[in-house]
């Protein structure tokens, strides 16, 4: 696997304002700043996906978003926060290295997120969840 954009900013290849870091994840602000405050919660591990993390590093990266969450609430005073986090292209994944938005929102600002429910019968849904087997 190649090195990732977020990579090469974990290893100080690319400058970027790092917000926060532990031992496992990083927080720097998004380059294209949705809203001020936008910021990008990495894990240090390149892995391209939520599906290829384990439990720790899962459960680091979103401890570290919920810190960081914190602090873009008190810092920027958004009416409201996003944290978004996609797999794959067709999931809207941009960057094959596992990361989560942390992104401060106002009324009208222009960031959408819509989706065609379907709203299935009851039934359905039970056949649906008896698919999933969580391990």
């Amino acid at each position: 696997m190649q090195p990732s954009v977020f990579t090469k900013i974990i290893q100080r290849e690319i400058p970027a304002a790092i917000v926060y870091e532990d031992e496992h994840t990083i927080a720097f602000m998004d380059a294209g700043q949705v809203n001020p405050g936008h910021v990008i919660v990495a894990t240090k591990k390149q892995v391209e996906t939520v599906l290829d993390l384990d439990d720790e590093l899962a459960g680091a990266m979103f401890r570290t978003a919920a810190k960081v969450a914190r602090a873009v609430d008190r810092a920027f005073a958004p009416e409201g926060i996003t944290i978004l986090q996609a797999n794959k292209p067709a999931g809207w994944q941009t960057v094959p290295h596992v990361h989560l938005h942390v992104l401060p929102r106002h009324t009208g600002d222009g960031v959408g997120l819509t989706w065609p429910a379907k709203n299935p019968p009851l039934a359905e849904l039970h056949t649906l969840a008896e698919r999933i087997s969580v391990i």
